[in-house]
C-alpha cells in the first residue's frame, strides 16, 4: 500500500520517526541503523521505505533508509517464528550487509548473537535465506543490487494491482533470485510474466 513516506521529520527517537507530509504525520517503526541514517540526514527533507503491517487489531509502518534494508527485514519475516518486532531487532544489531555475509557464510553463532535469537531459530534463519539469496554462479548476493531491488517492488505492486494476494506475491517475488542465466538482472516485465506462471 505504502511504497515510501517522503516529508519533513517531525520527530526522532532510537525506534520511531514522524515524517509530516503535507499536515500529515506518518509514525513508523524504525531500526537502529535507519535511526542513525535521519539523525545525519536534513530533517527538512527526508524518505524511508515503508513496510505496512496490517492485524486485526491494529496497523504499524516500518520504516527504512534503504531498499536492500526493507528487503532483509521482509526476507526475516518470512521465516517461521521471526515477527516484525524480532527482524527489527536483528536489523538494529547488525547491518544489512552483516547479516547478508552472517547467512552467506553460514556464521550461525554470529545470528544468535542477536538478543532474543535462540539457536534454533538462527539456524532456520541461516538454512532459509541462504536459500533464498544464494545465487548459484557464486557471485554476490542481489539483495544488496539497486536494480534487482526496484524490479522486484515493481513487479510485486503490478501483481498485487492484478488481484493476486499480497502475501502469495510477495512471498514468491521475494523468494526468487530474479536473474537471467547469464547473470544479467531480470526486467520488470520478465517477472511479471514468470510471477503470472506461478502464481
Amino acid at each position: 500500500m505504502y511504497e515510501y513516506i517522503k516529508g519533513q521529520l517531525a520527530s526522532l527517537e532510537p525506534t520511531q520517526a514522524v515524517i509530516d507530509c503535507g499536515g500529515v504525520g506518518y509514525l513508523l517503526e524504525i531500526t537502529l541503523n535507519t535511526y542513525e541514517a535521519l539523525r545525519k540526514a536534513d530533517a527538512a527533507q527526508v524518505k524511508l521505505y515503508a513496510h505496512h503491517v496490517v492485524r486485526e487489531d491494529a496497523q504499524q509502518l516500518f520504516g527504512f533508509a534503504d531498499m536492500a534494508e526493507r528487503e532483509m527485514f521482509r526476507l526475516l519475516v518470512g521465516v517461521n517464528g521471526v515477527g516484525n518486532q524480532t527482524a527489527r531487532v536483528m536489523l538494529s544489531s547488525l547491518t544489512v550487509d552483516e547479516l547478508r555475509n552472517a547467512i552467506h557464510t553460514q556464521d550461525v553463532k554470529k545470528v544468535q548473537r542477536v538478543k532474543g535469537i535462540g539457536a534454533k531459530t538462527a539456524q532456520r534463519i541461516v538454512l532459509e535465506l541462504a536459500d533464498k539469496m544464494g545465487v548459484a554462479s557464486g557471485q554476490q548476493l542481489a539483495i544488496g543490487g539497486q536494480q534487482v531491488n526496484q524490479a522486484r517492488d515493481e513487479a510485486m505492486t503490478a501483481l498485487t494491482m492484478l488481484g493476486f494476494a499480497k502475501p502469495a506475491v510477495e512471498k514468491l517475488v521475494m523468494s526468487q533470485d530474479w536473474h537471467n542465466s547469464d547473470g544479467t538482472p531480470m526486467t520488470v516485465e520478465e517477472i511479471i510474466k514468470e510471477g503470472l506462471k506461478r502464481l
